[in-house]
C-alpha cells in the first residue's frame, strides 16, 4: 500500500474493519480506534516511544487485537497551512511503517487538536494537569480520527 488521500481509504479496506488514528508526539504515540462501521472513534492506548521497531510492534499488536486494517495519522500543519519539521517527521514515520506492513495510511490535518482536547478535558471533565497528561495524546488521536471519519461520511 501507500500513503493515500483520506477519501480513498474506504475502498482499500474490508467492509467492516476498524481503522486506527495516531497522534505522533515526540515522547508518546496516542492511539485511537474506530468501531466496525467507522462511525465513532475512541481513545485506545498510549505508546511510550522508545525505538521505532518497538513502537511499531506495539502499534501492530493493538491493530491486530482490534482487527484494524487502516491508519490515519495526524499531520500538524502550521497555522498558515505550510508543513514544518513535525509534518515531515510524521510522513517519515509512515514511510518507515510501510516497510514493515502493507497497510493503507491516510493523513488528517490535526491543527489545534491538542488544544481542543485540553480545553475539553479541563472544561467538561475538570481534569488536573497530571491526569490530562495521561490521556491527552490518545484523546487527541480520537479527535483526529473522528474528524477523518466525519469527512468520510459527509
Amino acid at each position: 500500500m501507500a500513503v493515500i488521500d483520506i477519501m480513498e481509504l474506504p475502498a482499500l479496506l474490508p467492509r467492516r474493519s476498524p481503522v486506527v488514528g495516531l497522534d505522533l508526539g515526540e515522547n508518546t504515540i496516542g492511539v485511537a480506534v474506530s468501531d466496525f462501521t467507522r462511525t465513532i472513534a475512541s481513545p485506545l492506548a498510549l505508546i511510550e516511544r522508545r525505538k521505532f521497531t518497538i513502537d511499531v510492534e506495539a502499534l501492530f499488536k493493538l491493530m491486530d487485537g482490534r482487527g484494524a486494517d487502516g491508519i490515519v495519522i495526524g499531520l500538524p500543519f502550521n497555522m498558515d497551512g505550510t508543513e514544518g519539521a513535525r509534518c515531515q517527521s510524521n510522513r517519515a514515520f509512515a514511510r518507515h511503517l510501510l516497510r514493515l506492513r502493507d497497510v493503507p495510511i491516510a493523513f488528517w490535518d490535526e491543527r489545534l487538536s491538542t488544544v481542543a482536547v485540553n480545553k475539553m478535558l479541563i472544561g467538561e471533565h475538570d481534569m488536573t494537569r497530571g491526569r490530562r497528561a495521561e490521556v491527552v495524546d490518545k484523546t487527541a488521536a480520537a479527535y483526529i480520527l473522528q474528524g477523518a471519519l466525519d469527512r468520510l461520511r459527509a
